[in-house]
């Protein structure tokens, strides 16, 4: 009594996926990137720990105080060349990765890497009219006798974009990037989680500048959680029979020896009263230009004259 309905075509559908997405393979592998992680590290050195050191050394006459420094237009490259290398390191990954997550992180930490820029540029060049980094912003000589007060906020607005918002938006999706990327080393083959000899020599200079990235950054806790992520994800592929790539190991591997930096650090200036009341609270890892100004740059000035 009651009319059959027919479908023109009894064929189930077929789920369609949106984006370019491709099943996961395992059973594909990555050689070492010796090229990318090469180039990785040494633009770290150069372009992002030599910045300020450029800054330092070159005259003052190069680059008045009112104009960008030589630090600035290292950031500048950085701020370009670094999102390219993270998208080629993400592209040679052997698993297809979400890429809107990529993209997303790789815009963000433009800005960031921006914002800091800014920030970061007044903050260095306040060092020659006398800043210290190991004081807080109010209790600079330089900054508490500003007329009228209402400046000292805005220096504080400053350093709340170069050292919280620009340090959040740049090194969350940095390590959030590298987290993706380590998701997808992963192989079925035991022969294939070998490092060569070229990867143990950038092993040393890829942890240092983790470290002084965690410290003078500020970002301890981000990177202890993502290295936790890391230790959770390789035990969980490790039930499947998957080890790490050589690739793998190598971020694996610098970010064990990271650890053992910041600890060695933290263990030398545990004692230090002046850092420790720039830095309260249960962790306490001093920024290497705190250091530098409360210990070096006396030396320094005293070696000028």
């Amino acid at each position: 009594p009651f009319p059959t309905l027919l479908w023109a075509d009894s064929t189930p559908p077929v789920p369609i996926r949106h984006g370019a997405a491709k099943n996961e393979d395992t059973s594909k592998t990555s050689p070492f990137h010796l090229d990318l992680w090469f180039y990785f590290t040494l633009q770290n050195w150069v372009l992002d720990f030599g910045r300020p050191i450029a800054m330092i050394i070159l005259p003052l006459e190069w680059f008045p105080l009112n104009k960008p420094s030589a630090g600035d237009y290292f950031h500048m490259a950085y701020n370009v060349i670094t999102p390219f290398l993270l998208l080629k390191l993400i592209e040679r990954s052997p698993k297809t990765l979400p890429r809107s997550m990529v993209y997303v992180s790789i815009i963000t930490f433009v800005m960031g890497a921006s914002i800091h820029l800014v920030g970061d540029s007044v903050n260095h060049r306040l060092i020659f009219s006398g800043y210290q980094h190991h004081l807080s912003v109010r209790e600079n000589p330089i900054i508490r006798n500003l007329k009228p007060e209402t400046l000292i906020d805005s220096f504080e607005l400053l350093y709340y974009y170069d050292e919280y918002l620009g340090h959040s938006m740049w090194y969350i999706p940095f390590f959030l990037i590298l987290f993706i990327y380590f998701s997808g080393c992963f192989t079925p083959v035991v022969d294939e989680s070998r490092m060569p000899a070229a990867a143990l020599l950038l092993m040393g200079p890829s942890s240092l500048y983790y470290w002084y990235l965690v410290t003078e950054g500020q970002i301890f806790i981000l990177y202890i959680f993502t290295f936790f992520a890391m230790m959770a994800l390789v035990m969980h592929q490790k039930r499947k029979g998957l080890v790490l790539d050589s690739n793998g190991l190598f971020l694996f591997y610098s970010f064990i020896i990271t650890l053992l930096l910041i600890a060695v650090w933290v263990g030398w200036l545990w004692n230090d009263k002046t850092l420790r009341k720039k830095y309260p609270g249960v962790i306490y890892i001093p920024e290497p230009w705190a250091f530098y100004t409360l210990h070096l740059s006396n030396l320094h000035t005293a070696k000028e004259g």
